[in-house]
């Protein structure tokens, strides 16, 4: 592997000029230098140590991008196609900037710490953020933070969110208006004080407002994977009075609809269903499925604008952002 040392040996210039070069500092290099060590650069197929950078600039050009929702039952992180998308979107951004993505699970403090201590990012996205030790842990890192869909606050922490309460209650209120009383509610296991739980909160208001008595027997817990899915749909069936379902992920939408289809259920016709997040899924269901739409690609753009500002010094003039929610209408509800 090419050297600065083995570029300024062909070229004939020091190792100073030719890092200077490197490094976009040519104030004081004359053009015909530049020329020769590009030229040299190209024929050597020198590629910078970002190891060595790092060292001498004290940035690494990269951030962490750490999830602290551990998959259960087996489950991949990446098998999510609204995470992959999400991430997608964060690496383009970041990539666009001059920055590196690295990805890593950490379920403990003890684990982001020596996460820390083994890679020097500049700085470090988190989901599945809640008001605990963990919070307490990472709050008082002195490294630039972006929360993703998190619920807990502190001022040095930006955080980019949604309307997690209203796009679910819109979902509801969207079977009520279709005239369904009985409608259930399927989410993965719900916690206090993040996501899920705003959005069962949703829910529960819409029912509420429409004089629609609660019924914890409608709310089923379960994780995304097909199995747990296949399981939940056979639950459903047991219950031939529900008419909607309000899901809280599209994947899981998806994965009922395919279970409620071996109990030989149709939809719309037995059980209307409204997903949420309009990934691309949704339109390869059959049939395709209404849900609620969230801009995955911008919501990762503002996260890494807010991250860029922080690396900048530049406290953002809003560090919590809270992005829209709304109902796109496909084919999975029907009047009744």
């Amino acid at each position: 592997m090419a050297t600065i040392k083995d570029i300024a040996r062909l070229t004939g210039v020091s190792c100073t000029t030719v890092s200077n070069v490197i490094h976009g500092r040519t104030g004081r290099v004359s053009a015909e230098t530049i020329e020769k060590i590009n030229k040299a650069i190209e024929e050597l197929r020198y590629v910078p140590n970002m190891s060595a950078r790092s060292l001498v600039s004290n940035s690494s050009k990269v951030i962490g991008m750490i999830n602290h929702i551990i998959p259960k039952n087996d489950q991949n992180l990446m098998e999510d196609p609204f995470q992959s998308s999400f991430l997608g979107a964060i690496e383009r951004t970041l990539r666009e900037n001059g920055y590196y993505l690295m990805l890593r699970t950490v379920e403990t403090s003890e684990e982001l710490i020596t996460f820390l201590r083994n890679w020097n990012v500049d700085g470090l996205f988190f989901t599945g953020i809640f008001k605990d030790q963990f919070f307490d842990a990472l709050s008082t890192l002195k490294i630039p933070i972006v929360l993703i869909d998190s619920y807990v606050q502190h001022p040095n922490i930006c955080n980019v969110g949604l309307e997690d309460f209203k796009g679910s209650y819109t979902a509801t209120k969207y079977l009520i208006d279709h005239g369904h009383r009985r409608i259930a509610f399927a989410s993965p296991s719900i916690r206090d004080g993040g996501v899920l739980q705003e959005r069962f909160y949703g829910y529960k208001a819409a029912l509420t407002e429409h004089s629609i008595p609660f019924d914890k027997k409608l709310v089923f817990e379960y994780e995304m994977d097909i199995a747990s899915c296949m399981a939940l749909a056979s639950e459903l069936v047991q219950i031939p009075d529900i008419t909607g379902l309000v899901v809280t992920a599209d994947v899981m939408a998806a994965g009922i609809m395919a279970g409620l289809r071996k109990h030989g259920k149709k939809i719309p016709d037995d059980i209307s269903i409204v997903g949420f997040d309009d990934i691309s899924l949704c339109s390869m269901t059959t049939p395709t499925l209404t849900t609620i739409h969230q801009d995955i690609h911008l919501k990762g753009k503002i996260a890494v604008e807010l991250m860029l500002k922080k690396l900048e010094g530049v406290e953002p003039e809003k560090t919590e952002i809270i992005l829209p929610t709304y109902l796109v209408e496909r084919e999975s509800v029907r009047s009744i």
